[in-house]
């Protein structure tokens, strides 16, 4: 149980608390929060000759002092929700489960109402920003780069096609700098119009059968690869047993 004298003492500071509150809010004007535009805390009439950097930095700080006068609030109410519960004989004790309060809890925070284990203030938000609902990963749901055994024409190699005509980019601008200036973008390496390297020189007719080999520059380079290696194909030599390498055994 708290004496008089402790409950006189915390009255004392927590009046002491509101006043010096509400003194910071008059003396900055809630934080300029009371101007109808985000303008008028900065003395500009518009954001015509503004650069988007600057109108990035504007709102940010507005957001801060939003978040600042709300926290301020919300310490004044708390303050007066004590001070009404020191009036009625209820300071000192949970709201929830009616406990004591610790004498060292109340020192610490005197404006709480609660124990530490009902204490609202220990609830971790989950709110986000409601942007988040709508920003999405690079080409958004068009990317189908993630989904199993997909190999379909998406936005990403929409945004590859566009970009092998020339982008801002320099070869600096890559961890692994570029040979060719059309060749800075995003996987410029991707094989296009085909998955496996060698699905660019290899036929087949109707039925599957008859498998063809067409040399051209791309031949070239895949078998000078493997040599270079010393290996049958990218994945690795094939038993000479081994006809068809592709389908696995049911057994």
């Amino acid at each position: 149980m708290l004496t008089q004298g402790q409950l006189s003492a915390f009255k004392a500071e927590l009046l002491k608390n509101k006043q010096d509150l509400e003194s910071h809010l008059d003396e900055n004007d809630h934080f300029d929060l009371r101007s109808g535009h985000a303008h008028e805390s900065t003395g500009e009439l518009s954001s015509y000759d503004n650069h988007p950097g600057d109108e990035g930095t504007e709102l940010y700080e507005r957001e801060k002092d939003i978040a600042l006068n709300d926290h301020i609030e919300y310490q004044i109410q708390s303050i007066e929700k004590a001070v009404q519960a020191i009036d009625k004989g209820t300071y000192g004790k949970c709201e929830i489960c009616g406990q004591e309060i610790p004498y060292e809890r109340l020192q610490a925070v005197p404006e709480t109402t609660f124990c530490v284990e009902h204490t609202p203030d220990r609830t971790v938000s989950h709110n986000r920003p409601i942007e988040e609902g709508v920003l999405m990963p690079p080409f958004g749901k068009f990317d189908l780069d993630n989904k199993d055994e997909n190999v379909a024409y998406d936005a990403e190699d929409a945004w590859q096609e566009v970009s092998s005509w020339g982008t801002s980019e320099t070869p600096s601008d890559f961890m692994t700098p570029q040979d060719h200036y059309n060749d800075t973008y995003i996987e410029s390496e991707e094989n296009v119009g085909y998955v496996e390297d060698f699905e660019n020189f290899i036929g087949n007719d109707i039925t599957g059968k008859e498998v063809t080999v067409y040399p051209n520059k791309q031949h070239e380079k895949y078998e000078s690869a493997l040599d270079e290696e010393g290996i049958m194909t990218t994945f690795g030599d094939l038993p000479a047993y081994e006809h068809d390498p592709y389908v696995e055994d049911d057994k």
